[in-house]
């Protein structure tokens, strides 16, 4: 033992080798996410590519590349590529969080998540989103001078950063490391992303997983506020059909309502204690905020559970508790987003297509969404969006489309309409989940069965019927026995 012992601290003390593949030399690192505790190990590279495609001599940018290398001795020659959402997140970031979805993928294959340009270490384009809890909803003066200043302080040529754009640079990747094809995950924007590579990369691609599906012909923003309505009328419907959430709070879908009414005619200033730091913040219950709240709460169904009890506190007076939450919420979204990439995509690929709705102005998410596109964008360059990006995506490459039954953003209808140009493909409904299903109940292991096999409609599902709403809460304490 004792003549083993040394060997043993010299072999700790040796530096961790490089992993190479094909033309990139992957180091370990170490990634989190923003605002939280959570990190993974992983290997990172980085890629260099022209900033301007047609100028490949000019200006270079580098894009940030993380793996997680597969657990077999010998993996499989097409990993996998995490296409993030937003549009705005980085990929990278997400990695610890998404990586549970896709560990049966991992088992065979290489995960890749590679920052969209304009994301986490990827030359982020990153100002301050025009939006906070502590302030009331800002002009559309300010809205304007907002995104010039945004435009202004940043180092790039925001004309090429849009979704056509970076799937160059996914097919660069594929490139650099040799691999013969790619599976494709995209979760909500990132699902328009590889929709895209797919329909630039034909070849290219073994199968894609679309989760929180955006319809190419969509303009982002432009059915915001109905999708966000028809959940809430469906989660809070259910506390109505229930005896003991009824009996507690009555119609909560009618109080939401009533809540944002009186928050419209006067704003409420909300002091209490931040969730995280525990300092004192002065934060502001107003229209726009009440707005906000429904909607972030509605993403996912532990939070929906918390909504008629929240919402009932606060229209008996005691705001602190939903405001609070809210901002939780609100504080690690938003930290996540590079605003200025998300301008650079939504004001090249769906203002041209945006209109006012004034059918929205009396729902709870109202016009908002619609109003701070049109205005950032009057002032924001508009960048290269390739032939054919808003038809449907026509193949017949195995396709795996998941949803979440609630979800107020990319609702069912969404991949029911991409699925008809689709000719090899499933799609999976997670009853009572919101936005992105990957990972719910045995999501998970369906993923790592079509990506390995390749035939959607040989996988028995019944494994997702157990899913449904989290329970409402009705007290402080949780839902009734």
């Amino acid at each position: 033992m004792r003549r083993l012992l040394p060997l043993a601290l010299l072999m700790l003390s040796l530096p961790v080798s490089a992993r190479t593949l094909g033309s990139l030399e992957f180091t370990p690192c170490e990634v989190g996410q923003p605002g939280t505790g959570v990190t993974r190990q992983a290997d990172c590279a980085t890629l260099e590519v022209p900033e301007d495609p047609t100028k490949p001599e000019g200006r270079k940018i580098s894009l940030r590349v993380a793996m997680l290398p597969a657990r077999a001795a010998e993996p499989a020659a097409d990993p996998l590529v995490f296409f993030a959402g937003g549009p705005g997140q980085s990929a990278v970031e997400t990695l610890a969080s998404v990586a549970p979805g896709l560990a049966r993928v991992r088992e065979k294959r290489h995960l890749l998540f590679m920052d969209q340009r304009g994301t986490g270490g990827s030359n982020p384009l990153a100002c301050e989103i025009p939006m906070s809890m502590e302030t009331a909803t800002p002009s559309d003066a300010v809205l304007v001078k907002l995104a010039e200043d945004c435009r202004d302080s940043l180092d790039a040529d925001l004309a090429q950063y849009t979704t056509s754009v970076a799937a160059a640079d996914m097919e660069a990747l594929r490139q650099a490391i040799g691999a013969p094809q790619l599976n494709l995950y995209g979760g909500s924007y990132g699902t328009r992303a590889a929709q895209e590579y797919a329909r630039q990369q034909p070849d290219a691609v073994r199968s894609i997983i679309l989760d929180g599906v955006v319809p190419p012909g969509l303009a982002l923003g432009s059915e915001h506020a109905v999708n966000l309505e028809a959940a809430l009328e469906l989660i809070l419907g259910n506390c109505t059909d229930q005896p003991a959430c009824k009996e507690a709070f009555g119609n909560p879908y009618r109080t939401l309502y009533a809540l944002r009414d009186r928050a419209r005619a006067t704003p409420l200033p909300v002091t209490l204690r931040d969730p995280l730091t525990h300092q004192v913040r002065e934060l502001r219950l107003d229209e726009g905020a009440v707005a906000v709240i429904a909607r972030l709460f509605a993403y996912a169904p532990e939070t929906a559970a918390l909504l008629p009890l929240l919402l009932d506190e606060a229209a008996k007076g005691r705001p602190e508790s939903l405001v609070a939450q809210a901002a939780l919420v609100f504080d690690s979204l938003t930290g996540m987003i590079n605003h200025g990439m998300q301008l650079s995509v939504m004001c090249a690929e769906d203002a041209p297509r945006l209109q006012a709705r004034p059918e929205d102005k009396d729902l709870v998410l109202g016009d908002s969404i619609i109003g701070v596109a049109l205005n950032q964008c009057s002032v924001w360059p508009k960048g290269p969006v390739s032939p054919g990006f808003h038809e449907p995506l026509v193949t017949d490459i195995p396709t795996l489309l998941l949803s979440g039954e609630y979800d107020p953003v990319t609702p069912p209808r969404y991949a029911e309409e991409v699925q008809k140009t689709l000719g090899k493909s499933r799609h999976l409904v997670g009853a009572g989940q919101g936005h992105i299903l990957l990972s719910r109940g045995c999501t998970p292991r369906l993923v790592g069965q079509f990506v390995d096999k390749l035939d959607p409609e040989g996988l028995d599902a019944s494994c997702l019927e157990p899913l449904g709403p989290t329970p409402f809460f009705t007290t402080y304490n949780g839902a009734e026995p």
